[in-house]
């Protein structure tokens, strides 16, 4: 009877600890690993938002780059880690919903291996020229590339980023004849845009905005279902005579598959209380994005959707990367 009774006492308190564990969580600090390099969209509010979760849940946010791949290096990091909410992915729509249809191996799988948390940010992209290109409107634009064939590059982060599958979309729309040159990374690629060595870029709001402010790029459109309020001037594709092309980025908040409900639901809540914020609101804002702040399950929602659209695409366009 007495080995029955510690027994079950035993089992009782093994039972407890995950459930004791969760609701002193967290007790150390949290990694944020970001699947990018520094200096990015990406990492911008992956920053802004640990130093605030420091506030909101008492510890150290430790923001980890992890680049490469397209972000599965990262992503392969946060999805292999102890499912116990203290490493946390800073996802972006890149290696979450498009890369499984754009590798031909992916070393996980983004909706199996990760849970969602929440989306952060809608991101606007931005369609920029170099001032040099004779064209003020979208339709102006598209009737200059058709008169150059082939001549007229347009620049991206890298092969099979959003931003090369834009460009490739806008060709097929468009029927024109615009040449992919692939950068490693944003900030190669903007800085040939603003020296006239590429004549056109579609990418995140965050990468081009300042270069639009400083009058050394000319933002023709947004692609996006409304204008943004950073550039509330600009028109959408849409209004811009080019309908149903729409692509918009995100960043938002993933876990290893596992994390515990009650952890998933507290890193949440806290998130939405920080992005509410009057002052971290108009930070995004400004920066290009609309904050979003959404439930897990939306989020999920979003992933599965978004995967099929971008899926689509890539297929369409022919586009593999081993």
């Amino acid at each position: 009877m007495l080995k029955t009774l510690i027994t079950a006492a035993a089992v009782a308190v093994a039972m407890s600890q995950p459930a004791m564990a969760e609701a002193g969580y967290p007790s150390k600090p949290i990694r944020m690993i970001v699947p990018f390099a520094p200096g990015g969209s990406t990492d911008v509010v992956a920053r802004i938002l640990g130093a605030e979760l420091k506030n909101e849940l008492g510890q150290a946010v430790i923001v980890e780059n992890k680049p490469g791949a397209g972000g599965n290096i990262g992503g392969d990091a946060a999805a292999k880690a102890s499912p116990d909410g203290y490493t946390i992915l800073m996802a972006a729509a890149g290696p979450t919903v498009i890369n499984p249809s754009l590798y031909s191996k992916m070393p996980y799988d983004p909706v199996k291996d990760l849970a969602p948390v929440t989306m952060l940010v809608r991101e606007h992209n931005l369609m920029a020229i170099n001032p040099s290109i004779p064209a003020k409107t979208l339709q102006e634009f598209i009737a200059y590339a058709k008169s150059k064939p082939n001549e007229i590059n347009f620049g991206s982060p890298g092969n099979g980023s959003p931003a090369q599958l834009a460009g490739q979309l806008m060709n097929q729309t468009a029927g024109l004849k615009m040449v992919h040159v692939g950068y490693k990374g944003s900030g190669p690629a903007v800085v040939d845009l603003v020296a006239g060595h590429i004549s056109m870029m579609i990418d995140n709001m965050p990468a081009l905005l300042p270069h639009v402010q400083s009058g050394k790029l000319r933002a023709i459109a947004v692609p996006s279902e409304s204008r943004a309020s950073a550039l509330p001037e600009v028109p959408t594709f849409a209004e811009a005579g080019m309908k149903d092309f729409v692509i918009t980025a995100w960043k938002g908040v993933m876990v290893p598959a596992g994390t515990p409900p009650a952890v998933v639901n507290k890193l949440q809540a806290s998130i939405a209380k920080i992005m509410a914020k009057p002052e971290i609101k108009k930070r995004m804002i400004e920066m290009g994005a609309e904050p979003v702040a959404n439930t897990p399950e939306q989020f999920g929602a979003i992933i599965k959707k978004e995967s099929a659209w971008w899926g689509a695409l890539v297929k369409s366009t022919g586009t593999k990367l081993e």
